[in-house]
C-alpha cells in the first residue's frame, strides 16, 4: 500500500510543475499570461458550463478527465502557442516522450488508464475527444477578446489566421461554439481597425 501511494504522490507532485508552465494567452483581465494548470482547470469549467453544446451522447465526465490531463506533457515539452511556427512532428515526438515519463510515474493500472485518455484526446477521433479539443481551442479566443487582443497582438494574428488554425477544430466538436466565436472575433477585428 505504501509503495503504491508513494508512486501516486510522486505523480501528483510532478503534476504540480504544470503551474510553472507559462502560456501565450493572458488572463481575461490581461494582467498576466495564464499558466498551463490554470488553463486546464478553466477548460474543465468550460466543459461543465458548456456541456449543452456537446453532441448527444458525449460523456462530460470523460471530457473533463481529458481536459485535466491534456497538457501534463507540457511539464517536459513546454507550451506550443497555436500561432507560433513550430515543427509539429518534433513537438508530437517530444510530447510522446513526456507522456511516457510523466504517466510512467504512476502505478501501472492508473498509468494505462490515464495514458489512454490522453491518447484519445490527442487522436481526436471520438465525440468526447472532439468536444474536448473544441473547448481547448475555444477558450483562448474568448480570453483574447476579453483582454483586448492578448496573444493575438503579440503574434500579429489576423482574423483569417484564427479561422484557419482554430475554426475547424472548434467546428468539429461544437459547431455552435464556432458560430459564436466567429461572430465575436469578427466584431473584435472590426473595432480594432
Amino acid at each position: 500500500m505504501t509503495a503504491r501511494l508513494d508512486l501516486q504522490v510522486a505523480f501528483l507532485n510532478e503534476a504540480d510543475k504544470l503551474k510553472s508552465i507559462t502560456r501565450a494567452t493572458t488572463l481575461a483581465d490581461g494582467s498576466r499570461p495564464e499558466n498551463s494548470a490554470e488553463h486546464s482547470w478553466h477548460l474543465t469549467l468550460y466543459a461543465l458550463v458548456l456541456a449543452d453544446q456537446a453532441k448527444p451522447g458525449v460523456d462530460i465526465t470523460r471530457v473533463i478527465k481529458m481536459l485535466i490531463l491534456h497538457d501534463l506533457v507540457e511539464i517536459d515539452a513546454g507550451d506550443n502557442p497555436i500561432f507560433d511556427d513550430v515543427d509539429v512532428a518534433a513537438m508530437e515526438a517530444s510530447e510522446q516522450v513526456a507522456a511516457d515519463r510523466i504517466f510512467g510515474l504512476l502505478p501501472n493500472d492508473i498509468r494505462d488508464d490515464l495514458r489512454a485518455v490522453w491518447e484519445e484526446f490527442e487522436a481526436a477521433q471520438t465525440d468526447d475527444a472532439q468536444f474536448a479539443k473544441s473547448l481547448d481551442r475555444f477558450q483562448p479566443p474568448m480570453l483574447n477578446i476579453a483582454s483586448g487582443g492578448g496573444s493575438w497582438i503579440d503574434y500579429n494574428v489576423s482574423e483569417q489566421m484564427i479561422a484557419d488554425r482554430v475554426g475547424s477544430k472548434i467546428q468539429i466538436g461544437a459547431p455552435a461554439l464556432w458560430d459564436y466565436a466567429r461572430t465575436k472575433i469578427t466584431a473584435f477585428f472590426k473595432t480594432a481597425e
